[in-house]
């Protein structure tokens, strides 16, 4: 049986408001508009899909500041991070926004009207209180860089009705909402899910950590990978959707599933916990694995960490009795190479040799060509991270000559090309 979702109630507005779509769709050519952000649309798509649950629009001011402030809407649900959209004067000014203006919002890809919001208010944030509150207020946070150089000076809250969702052209058949992930769980007869947030690769020791969750806990497995904004310099979506198809073949028949989140990552640490943990829940999973230092974003350039490596597991389990999810501490593994297998590390006796390869040295292995053993990860996997990362001398590129008419850049490039090809090496 599927979890229940925050607050009692998924708040799916796409179902509540397909009667008037076609009306709401038709009302939003006539009104003024707001084109949104990447993160605006990351968030709309799973407020109006019940992912944000309880949520039914952007947070007017008396939420924005308890959740801030407190963790918590102003109606004492736990919520830990604001969920805002953002405008500036000008915006104001030019939409005539104010309480009651209904204003469509808009997917920045394509200009199609996805919702109507009908402004509850707009109100001008402590910005520097949101950064110390939400994200420790290290001004090296990428989430802090964002809010100070990114988000607009103004945010407006309110209610929206859904129009329809944003188009997706890639990997459809896995971008379940949560009503659909909860009616495949139906249909699966699942009980329990251990759900595992990632934004990376995974290899062998991801596979043998969520099928050793998952077997203590007679449960089967979500893998549930965030497709929408990451941290900066994270492996593209493309790329880690290939390995996440390349690896589910090597779970055991029907113990997971795949789906994707379009999720934009704020990288905050113990309050983004709190949120995974809330969205996982909306979605049907009954265990959410957190991880050491989850959703952190590292180390500043002074090389301190923004948050503790147990801060995330501590305050879910502070609010574990209203989460009502099950966390499941994420256990490192190593690989034992006398027996072939993976343990996690407080489980293995001292003196056994263990084996381990560091994100750092697996990405000079793919830059440089380097082999990359089976026991770290399956072939089919570094397949798919050689093709999207070829070491130096398998990659191509460009050079780009320009010049007047006549000067000559087109007897240079054909005679520079021929030269390249010539040497060997990279194709031109």
């Amino acid at each position: 049986m599927a979890n229940q979702p925050h607050g009692g109630v998924l708040k799916d507005l796409h179902a509540r408001d397909a009667p008037l779509s076609k009306a709401l769709a038709e009302e939003a050519h006539r009104l003024k508009d707001i084109v949104l952000t990447e993160r605006q649309l990351c968030d709309l798509e799973l407020i109006m899909n019940g992912g944000f649950s309880p949520l039914e629009g952007f947070l007017p001011e008396k939420d924005y500041k308890s959740v801030v402030e407190t963790l918590r809407l102003s109606d004492g649900t736990l919520f830990s991070i604001p969920i805002t959209l953002d405008v500036s004067q000008a915006d104001i000014d030019v939409l005539g926004l104010k309480p009651g203006v209904r204003v469509a919002l808009r997917d920045p890809r394509d200009e199609q009207a996805l919702a109507i919001i009908t402004v509850e208010d707009i109100y001008q944030p402590d910005k520097e209180r949101e950064a110390t509150y939400v994200f420790g207020g290290d001004p090296e946070h990428p989430s802090i860089v964002y809010l100070r150089n990114r988000v607009k000076d103004f945010y407006v809250g309110g209610k929206v009705q859904a129009i329809q969702p944003p188009t997706h052209f890639d990997y459809v058949d896995l971008r379940y909402t949560p009503a659909e992930l909860r009616l495949h769980f139906k249909k699966m007869a699942w009980r329990k899910v251990v759900a595992f947030q990632t934004r990376n690769p995974m290899h062998r020791a991801h596979r043998e950590l969520t099928v050793r969750a998952a077997r203590q806990r007679l449960a089967n497995i979500l893998i549930h990978p965030v497709v929408g904004l990451t941290k900066p310099g994270d492996v593209d979506h493309y790329t880690r959707v290939r390995v996440y198809q390349a690896l589910m073949p090597k779970y055991p028949n029907g113990m997971a599933t795949l789906a994707l989140l379009p999720l934009a990552m704020r990288m905050a640490g113990p309050r983004e916990a709190i949120w995974h943990s809330i969205i996982r829940k909306n979605h049907g999973a009954t265990h959410f694995i957190v991880g050491r230092d989850h959703a952190g974003p590292g180390k500043n350039s002074k090389g301190v960490d923004f948050y503790g490596p147990y801060d995330a597991q501590d305050l879910v389990t502070k609010f574990r009795e209203e989460l009502n999810i099950e966390m499941v501490p994420f256990q490192q593994m190593t690989y034992l190479p006398a027996t072939d297998e993976y343990q996690p590390v407080d489980e293995v006796p001292k003196g056994v040799q263990t084996l381990d390869i560091s994100g750092t040295e697996l990405r000079r292995r793919l830059k440089t060509g380097a082999p990359i053993p089976d026991w770290f990860s399956y072939d089919a996997v570094v397949k798919t991270l050689r093709e999207s990362y070829p070491p130096r001398t398998k990659q191509g590129f460009v050079l780009f000559l320009t010049g007047l008419y006549n000067s000559g850049k087109d007897a240079i490039g054909r005679a520079l090309q021929i030269a390249l090809n010539q040497q060997g090496g990279r194709s031109v």
